[in-house]
């Protein structure tokens, strides 16, 4: 840690030393038009910038006699020299375009002379790859968000985008992202990005601003690209030549150096990948730029009109590295809602090749240093940014002139919000979170009241209040937290309720909303309930990085519940199931549990976030849970271990596998409540991760083990198998083989109050799902292998929407 602030001084000393502004423009010598996103550089010096949108740049530089050059492919260089003693403006840049006869290129016989020439890029890449052992880098990131109308200030961050607009030409700047950070790599994959300083519009809260240069642009010299979830090939990967189609569309220059304009696109029309020009040396064969653009293919669901990236490079200490990287894209949802989001980064100041020690990286791999929300106007003033065009500067001031407003109680309301927010940190239920129903409570009344990041973001509470008509009992359910540490990695808890519980809700994937409508429009209630009181104390907190370690207490008194209601506005000749009772008695005790989890973290400011970043990874927990009437003055004695590991893993392309396992065993007498239920569906629906061909709390027991795998194939076999028309159709596939074992011990069972349905031997079903891109719907199919009744066979719709 001490290395890392020593750095971070002395880049802040360098930072502040740069006492003086150099604003210019570049523009075309013959037409007079801006030259967007062209290269300055600083001769003698690894500092540089890029021109914005209209071709202005701006340089912070020390005092002193330097020479700019401002480079651009397609046309000579321009170089100023300068004294800089004071701020400067009105520089320009006026550069020359060249026009360069294709030269004579050695090719094989018969062979597409850019097949060559990319061929010998890729080696090139393979070098570059040998000669890179570390660098450290500055970067500036800015990103702008575009809606149709204005975003309203989020704590959580969350964004409004205007609906009905249709014309992607007349959205506007509404949201505005901003930070200077500096990164690190050290071979063969530790990376690390620490963000100096941020600032953004005053609709959004710092902590949704984890910008930086490093982390979220593609290196296009890499071998794969990631968007969208999907590893491509790049345009110099090892597998380019027989994946994409090269041909040179001209041949140009930047300075003297000849260059070749080559377009790319997938072989088969059907593959995702990029379409678009890249720009490669003839003598050295380096890639100096890309101008790419996703195909269709690789938008599933045709969500982004478009995702154009335009990425240039340059040399540092002869190795070439990125200096900039533009993101460009637009979108529309069902053509109702559309928006845009651009990203310009420019990367400066390289250390190529210098000593990194290995201890300086960590899990952390963004951090964010504490007070770089704190950097006031005259740290801007001397870090190198991206001048901001008349557009962000015009954005700034109407974000902060439409906040600054005070927020009326309706300026927040939706009725497909849950909340209301009343302020900044508080906010109580909204229309539709105020009322629910089931057989037991009948129609019953909801208010909830909601603290949230309150105390500098460590306190949250919340107290839920229902009254339900048809069992005429009134309910309580409080909880509040609060977090400790700079990161807030330690967490006290307590809650205290008097409420009714849905029976064995782990395994229920079933939201509140969706169970009210099944029950109130087809009178089937798929869940049982019981009435619970009591209050918890919970501590928990990280150990290590990667260890989690938690400990609480629990007291509860469980009682059965009945049927209440009969109301439902159809099948009026139809009665409900009986509510299953529970065993009634108190139940007093102490839980203790680990997390295991060894994926990278992000310190946002405030909390370390976890992220994968699409790489493969597997989180484990266990649990043990002591329930004894001598020591807790308990109910039930009981002892239950439980162990849950979950793994993701990436596939070929965009292919991916989840496998989750489960297992639990008690020794003693656990009550029905508590016992485990294998996680199944109801009829005609199903969820992931679950047992397609059981029904909703089919199989209890307190030894059990679960084994649920899943393979998304998303639409990459149908474009392997090549079959005319579907292989366009985006039709999405996923494959799942689930495994159960369940039974129950004789303590438990001499205690039952229901009957219990159990495994003795392995279950085992497989299937698949079939979905469409854009649609947030699938059917499933599955099937038995072993222990076949009448119900072998099941066919059931699954949707994120069946959560709400």
């Amino acid at each position: 840690m001490k290395e890392i602030l020593l750095i971070l001084l002395l880049g802040s000393i360098q930072i502040f030393a740069q006492n003086f502004s150099v604003k210019g423009k570049v523009i075309d010598m013959q037409s007079g038009g801006s030259l967007s996103f062209a290269n300055i550089r600083v001769e003698g010096t690894t500092l540089g910038t890029a021109s914005n949108a209209n071709g202005e740049f701006e340089l912070k530089l020390n005092e002193g006699n330097y020479k700019l050059i401002a480079s651009f492919i397609g046309y000579f260089s321009d170089t100023i020299s300068v004294r800089v003693n004071s701020d400067l403006s009105g520089l320009l840049f006026k550069l020359k375009s060249t026009e360069i006869n294709l030269p004579e290129v050695v090719v094989k016989p018969g062979e597409n002379p850019a097949v060559e020439i990319i061929r010998k890029a890729i080696e090139k890449r393979k070098q570059r790859e040998r000669n890179l052992f570390s660098y450290g880098f500055e970067a500036f990131s800015k990103g702008t968000i575009r809606t149709a109308e204005d975003i309203k200030s989020s704590e959580s961050g969350s964004i409004g985008l205007g609906i009905g607009d249709k014309d992607t030409a007349k959205l506007k700047v509404t949201g505005i992202l901003e930070s200077h950070s500096k990164g690190y790599f050290l071979k063969p994959n530790n990376y690390k990005e620490i963000i100096l300083a941020r600032k953004q519009s005053a609709n959004f809260p710092p902590s949704v601003n984890t910008l930086t240069g490093g982390r979220l642009i593609q290196n296009f010299y890499s071998n794969d690209i990631n968007f969208l979830g999907r590893d491509l090939p790049g345009p110099i990967s090892d597998n380019a030549l027989s994946y994409y189609y090269f041909y040179i569309e001209k041949t140009s220059a930047i300075n003297n150096q000849k260059v070749f304009q080559i377009h790319i696109e997938p072989d088969n029309s059907s593959d995702p990948g990029f379409v678009g020009k890249i720009f490669i040396t003839d003598s050295t064969f380096d890639l100096l730029k890309v101008d790419l653009m996703l195909n269709r293919p690789a938008n599933i669901g045709g969500i982004f009109d478009t995702v154009n990236i335009i990425q240039q490079f340059d040399y540092f200490d002869k190795i070439v590295m990125p200096v900039d990287y533009r993101l460009f894209v637009t979108a529309n949802f069902l053509g109702l809602a559309r928006f845009g989001f651009e990203l310009n980064t420019i990367l400066f100041n390289y250390e190529v090749n210098t000593k990194i020690d290995e201890s300086f990286f960590d899990k952390a791999i963004v951090t964010v240093l504490p007070d770089a929300d704190k950097k006031d106007s005259t740290y801007w003033l001397v870090t190198q940014t991206i001048p901001n065009t008349a557009e962000e500067e015009e954005a700034y001031k109407r974000i902060d002139s439409l906040e600054s407003v005070p927020k009326k109680f309706w300026d927040d309301f939706s009725f497909l919000n849950s909340r209301i927010k009343l302020s900044k940190n508080f906010s109580v239920s909204a229309p539709l979170a105020m009322y629910h129903f089931n057989r037991v409570e009948g129609h019953s009344i909801d208010f909830g009241a909601f603290i949230d990041s309150e105390f500098d973001k460590r306190f949250n509470s919340k107290l839920n209040l229902s009254y339900g008509f048809a069992d005429k009992k009134f309910k309580q359910d409080f909880s509040s937290y609060y977090l400790f540490g700079d990161y807030r990695i330690v967490r006290l808890g307590f809650s205290a309720f008097n409420k009714t519980k849905i029976l064995f809700e782990e395994s229920d994937n079933y939201g509140e909303l969706f169970g009210t409508l099944s029950t109130l429009l087809y009178k089937e209630d798929f869940r049982d309930y019981y009435y619970t009181n009591g209050f918890s104390i919970t501590a928990e907190g990280e150990i290590f990085p990667i260890l989690k370690g938690r400990i609480s207490f629990v007291n509860k008194t469980d009682k059965s519940a009945f049927n209440n209601s009969d109301f439902s506005f159809f099948h009026k000749d139809k009665s409900y199931s009986p509510n299953s009772p529970v065993l009634e008695g108190k139940t007093n005790s102490v839980n203790i549990g680990f997390d295991i989890d060894f994926r990278d973290y992000i310190e946002d400011g405030f909390f370390r976030r976890r992220t994968s970043l699409g790489r493969s990874y597997t989180l484990f927990s266990l649990n043990v849970t002591l329930s004894n009437k001598n020591l807790f003055n308990s109910d039930f004695d009981y002892l239950k271990y439980e162990f849950l590991s979950r793994t993701f893993l990436r596939s070929f392309n965009s292919t991916t596998a989840t496998i989750k396992v489960y297992g639990t065993y008690s020794n003693g007498s656990v009550p029905y409540q508590d016992l485990y239920a294998v996680p199944g569906n109801i009829s005609s629906f199903s969820s992931p991760l679950t047992f397609r061909t059981l029904g909703l709390n089919e199989i209890l027991g307190d030894k059990v083990v679960t084994l649920n795998a899943e393979y998304n194939l998303r639409d990459e076999l149908f474009r392997l198998l090549s079959i005319p028309v579907i292989k366009n159709l985006e039709i999405l596939l996923t494959v799942f083989f689930n495994a159960a074992y369940g039974d129950i011990s004789a303590k438990s069972k001499e205690i039952l109050v229901n009957p219990v349905k159990t495994f003795k031997h392995p279950f085992y079903e497989i299937g698949f799902s079939l979905g469409q891109g854009l649609l947030p719907l699938s059917i499933e199919f599955g099937w038995k292998l072993n222990y076949r009744d009448g119900n072998n066979f099941r066919i059931s719709l699954n949707s994120v929407l069946f959560n709400l």
